[in-house]
């Protein structure tokens, strides 16, 4: 019963990743806290734990990804690869910055940004073109900071990179699959740093490696991947923005029962 709720929660998180452009770690983290709690896991550490299952699930849904932008030629490495140190080094941050918080915390911390994520999303805020991308240690800094926020939250990172490249006049096309390509060192880099920072925690329950959880990652790896491909199907049938302000609406509500189970 248990691995059949880990397969609902992958098929979703595939499925908002496809319909609604953003990473599933949005729908993962709130989902896994809920199973989490079913199943009586100290709630010391259920938010890491949550967080670092998300960000091992995403390498998998990430590499996939990644390999059809990159086919399509629509990948600017030249970015990725100025970004993608900061990256690294802000994940590292955002983990030790994870462990070290209150279940609590971290879980008031991730409402907060749900509903930024919301108001984003909701209103259709959409940063003008009015700038170039920076210098290679400019982009850095910036990789450090999606890192940082990503690690953080168990997200890909999508959220935050995306409308900065459009921001800086990067074309739409390259902008997204840039940030999927990002996704990857956020996730390998998260997803380890996860393991090392939560291991031998007495409160971890059996099959967990660190803060990542072995029965939850399998089940949702599973079907995350099909039912992405499935949700951008949807996508092209639908209205983009209803879609978005449907998942903004999905995420004041996740944003508001964090905070409200935190205080």
């Amino acid at each position: 019963m248990i691995l059949l709720v880990y397969l609902t929660v992958g098929a979703f998180a595939g499925l908002a990743a496809g319909l609604f452009g953003v990473g599933g770690g949005l729908v993962i983290v709130p989902a896994l806290v809920v199973c989490f709690g079913l199943l009586s896991v100290a709630p010391e550490v259920s938010m890491q734990l949550a967080v670092g299952t998300s960000l091992a699930t995403i390498v998998v849904t990430s590499i996939s990804s990644v390999r059809a932008h990159h086919k399509l030629g629509n990948v600017d490495w030249l970015c990725w690869r100025s970004l993608a140190p900061g990256i690294a080094i802000g994940v590292v941050f955002g983990v030790a910055t994870a462990a070290t918080l209150s279940g609590a915390a971290l879980k008031l911390a991730f409402g907060v940004f749900s509903l930024i994520i919301a108001a984003y999303m909701g209103l259709g805020a959409v940063p003008a073109a009015s700038r170039q991308l920076p210098e290679a240690l400019g982009l850095a800094a910036v990789g450090g900071g999606v890192g940082y926020v990503s690690a953080l939250f168990g997200i890909g990172g999508g959220a935050l990179t995306v409308p900065y490249l459009t921001w800086c006049n990067v074309r739409m096309q390259a902008a997204v699959a840039t940030s999927a390509a990002c996704g990857l060192p956020i996730a390998l880099v998260g997803s380890a740093s996860n393991m090392v920072a939560g291991f031998g925690h007495q409160d971890l329950p059996a099959y967990s490696f660190g803060y990542v959880y072995l029965p939850a990652f399998i089940g949702i790896v599973l079907l995350s991947a099909p039912f992405a491909k499935l949700g951008a199907i949807l996508a092209q049938r639908l209205s983009a923005r209803r879609l978005k302000q449907c998942f903004a609406l999905f995420l004041l509500f996740v944003g508001g029962q964090f905070i409200w189970g935190a205080l």
